[in-house]
């Protein structure tokens, strides 16, 4: 993997002007919230080292925590393959979610495939 600074020229947005971000506990690697940046955001979110999104609902800036006291400080950030999605991983001040959960995905839609989990813990033998 190239170690290079994180250059939001090259960041892909698509036609609103958005960038989908995955925002993953660092210690957990659980995801904790699916949302979008906009230039300004991504920008501030480079500053500050904490996220901000674009509230596409509110049609304004989010800087996650400003209300809450919840901010997500970045360990690391970057781009997929495609420079279109943006993963950062973070270190959280409480929960993720405004509902108050841990994670955004703690909701009753969840469906689960056991044929298709190992019949070992995998991770063990890595």
């Amino acid at each position: 993997m190239a170690i290079e600074n994180f250059d939001i020229e090259k960041v892909k947005f698509d036609d609103k002007g958005l960038v989908p971000c995955i925002v993953q506990d660092y210690v957990t690697k659980r995801v904790l919230t699916l949302a979008y940046m906009n230039r300004e955001s991504l920008g501030i979110t480079l500053e500050k080292g904490c996220t901000c999104f674009w509230s596409r609902s509110r049609q304004e800036l989010w800087l996650k925590g400003a209300t809450s006291g919840n901010f997500q400080h970045i360990v690391t950030m970057e781009a997929d393959c495609d420079r279109d999605a943006i993963l950062v991983q973070v270190m959280k001040d409480g929960p993720a979610c405004h509902r108050g959960n841990d994670s955004c995905f703690d909701d009753s839609l969840y469906k689960e495939w056991q044929e298709n989990k190992p019949s070992r813990n995998v991770k063990d033998e890595i």
